[in-house]
């Protein structure tokens, strides 16, 4: 993106007469640096070059000094000037909210020791990714220090990391992190944004999760800290993704929202608009930015250069992907610029890129259209997982028979190559059965319904398309019958999700059966709903330990974690050679494929590793509530199977040969590992 060069350096930079802020606007007549000069503040009229790049150059630019902007233009056209509003730095480093509640742009001290540390540099089929908000996390966590939790401190704690790493964690993705604000209308209703998707400046951390310390210490602390906890994951091996939100800003609604920063500099250039300058909502929010012109785009490049960079972030997530993607006519171009660009760009070499991939606007949904470098949220597997081990099993108890067959749930054990082109591989996709946005694993097959009216919208928020399944009662219930078949239906969703070729991603809490009581858009509560309990029942431990044992089985297990899709009748190197068994043991006929009556599979898959041993792994799912014989299948080279893991926890069968027969209680999902011919000893 040569014809971005231009535009290099924008922010507060050193130089030989002393520190220079440059700020692009093609639309202003002025712009002007305002320095908090105590006891008055300071006017310096910024000059403009060729390239609207505006600069002024003064030795008071120093860390702690806040300053912003000042900036007039002509009306219309979506700009919004106003030369009487502070407008922030959109590169500043530091925010900090002023004693009259406006917000300013603050200098930091951006020097760090990283000690040597370096980026643990996952290989992609080794990622297990934890989603997790950084306060939500620790906020009730007994073993952190008071005093830390809920704060970036707090999330590298010894004894917060000592967990993750138990859990077989190799990334945590948080959410946004990014400075935030409430939007009027929350702060009207007396509540606030806890998600974050409310960016107020893409290169300043939220300081209100920094420690209190940190707080009162200023900018630079909070950064220090942010990336102190970047340090220590590292040094545990883990890798820290953010969830950002370039798709639109704080300056929210249309006509009549705030005017912070870019739209009080250059309204019509950061936004989207149509041909008579109306706005352009792609994202549900009216103030979608425009990736479509150089200076929208250099600004998510840079901002995405200077956290992978000076901070040492791992990956990235992109809320509403879609819209990054829309060229000058809002229309989705999977070759977009910026999309090719965030990938090919060297300085993010070997960065994750992670979208979220779908916006609100036309043509939004865009599962599996990203380009080749891109990995995409699978929401598919997460719908069919969802569906077949609960509204199917519902559907077979209210109506005698679920509604659809094994063969789509099969896609999704082996990579969804019906979604991802084949030179992408099965990793192009992340698989998830919950998120942040819906409902926890517990509420899932808790509730038939969402239980929102907490969020003040009369329950009329949140998606009504939760493909969940409350087992007979809705809500808490002291049923044991009910709460050992809820559990099995949680063993049974985290099986499938980390048994299934692609990456993983689990939501912070579901290890521990994390209620929100029936919310599924808890985006407006910062309390003990949204928060993770640390509460240490007998059950929470055992589910921990079940996601612990597939993390390391999957991490053992290199069929369970193949990185190129194969080719009938080939061998593919780092691809799996797959069969298809019915319960009987013989290979799957085409027509139980879609016979909604068969709901028993037997996936076996063998590893052909470019640098591991081969390995053979067999899983049985059986998606019905009545128990079923099966015959393990005979195969080339298999000798016997060894059980390895059950969602069933009352037993594990025994080692067993080819040809054995067993009895599989229901719904289940076991997990063997094959002794083959080239294996013995």
């Amino acid at each position: 993106m040569t014809d971005l060069d231009p535009l290099r350096d924008l922010g507060i930079r050193p130089g030989p007469d002393g520190p220079t802020l440059r700020v692009w606007s093609a639309s202003a007549s002025r712009v002007d640096l305002v320095i908090d000069d105590a006891p008055h503040d300071r006017v310096v009229p910024m000059v403009r070059d060729e390239h609207d790049v505006w600069s002024a150059t003064d030795g008071a630019l120093t860390p702690g000094r806040r300053y912003w902007l000042r900036a007039d233009g002509p009306a219309g056209g979506g700009n919004a000037f106003d030369p009487s509003l502070e407008l922030l730095d959109p590169y500043a480093r530091g925010l900090g909210r002023t004693g009259r509640g406006t917000w300013q742009s603050t200098v930091v001290d951006e020097s760090f020791d990283w000690g040597g540390v370096a980026k643990p540099r996952t290989p992609l089929d080794r990622v297990v990714v934890y989603e997790a908000h950084v306060r939500g996390l620790t906020r009730l966590a007994p073993f952190v220090p008071e005093e830390l939790r809920g704060s970036y401190a707090g999330l590298a704690a010894e004894s917060t990391i000592a967990h993750l790493t138990g859990l077989g964690v190799t990334a945590v993705q948080l959410l946004p992190v990014h400075q935030h604000v409430d939007e009027q209308r929350l702060v009207a209703q007396g509540i606030e944004n806890y998600w974050g998707y409310n960016t107020l400046g893409y290169f300043a951390p939220h300081a209100a999760y920094a420690s209190r310390d940190a707080q009162l210490a200023g900018a630079s602390a909070v950064l220090r800290e942010f990336k102190g906890m970047v340090r220590l994951l590292h040094e545990a091996g883990i890798e820290v993704y953010l969830d950002v939100v370039y798709n639109h800003t704080a300056e929210e609604g249309e006509v009549g929202g705030p005017v912070t920063s870019l739209r009080g500099l250059d309204g019509s250039a950061y936004y989207r608009h149509d041909a008579e300058g109306r706005p352009v909502d792609v994202t549900g929010c009216g103030n979608s930015l425009d990736t479509s012109t150089p200076a929208a785009s250099r600004l998510v490049l840079d901002s995405l250069r200077y956290w992978a960079d000076e901070v040492q972030i791992d990956g990235f997530r992109f809320d509403l992907a879609a819209t990054l993607g829309r060229d000058a006519d809002h229309v989705f171009d999977p070759e977009h610029p910026l999309l090719r660009a965030i990938v090919d760009d060297p300085a993010l070499e070997g960065v994750k890129m992670i979208a979220e991939p779908w916006d609100v606007g036309l043509g939004g949904w865009q599962t599996g259209a990203f380009p080749e470098g891109w990995i995409e949220w699978n929401d598919r597997f997460r719908n069919r997982a969802r569906d077949f081990w609960l509204t199917d099993i519902a559907a077979a108890r209210s109506q005698g028979a679920p509604p659809s067959g094994l063969g789509s749930l099969a896609s999704k054990l082996s990579g969804s190559s019906n979604i991802y082109a084949h030179e992408r591989g099965p990793l192009s996709g992340v698989n998830f059965v919950t998120a942040h946005d819906g409902f926890t694993l517990l509420d899932l097959v808790s509730y038939d319904g969402k239980h929102n009216l907490s969020n003040g919208e009369g329950n009329r928020d949140g998606t009504d398309d939760n493909r969940s399944f409350n087992h007979g009662v809705e809500g808490e219930s002291v049923n044991p019958w009910i709460s050992d078949a809820r559990r099995r239906s949680m063993r049974n969703l985290l099986a499938t999700l980390f048994v299934s070729a692609g990456i993983p991603m689990l939501t912070a809490g579901d290890e521990r059966g994390r209620t929100q009581h029936g919310n599924n858009n808890a985006y407006c509560t910062d309390s003990e709903l949204t928060w993770v309990d640390w509460s240490d029942e007998p059950w929470h431990r055992a589910l921990h330990d079940d996601v612990a044992t597939l993390t390391r089985l999957r991490a053992e297990n290199p069929a369970l974690r193949p990185s190129r899709f194969g080719v009938d009748g080939a061998c593919t190197l780092s691809a799996n050679e797959m069969s298809w068994h019915s319960a009987s043991g013989d290979e799957m006929r085409p027509d139980e494929w879609n016979d909604p009556g068969v709901r028993t599979l037997q996936y076996l898959a063998t590893s052909t590793p470019e640098h591991e041993a081969p390995n053979t792994v067999l899983v049985v799912v059986h998606g019905a509530e009545t128990a079923v014989p099966v015959t393990l299948p005979r195969h080339d080279g298999v000798t016997a199977y060894e059980a390895l893991w059950s969602s069933d926890d009352r037993s594990l069968p025994q080692a067993s040969a080819p040809g054995d027969d067993l009895l599989v209680s229901g719904p289940t999902v076991v997990v063997f590992r094959a002794t083959t011919v080239e294996a013995a000893p």
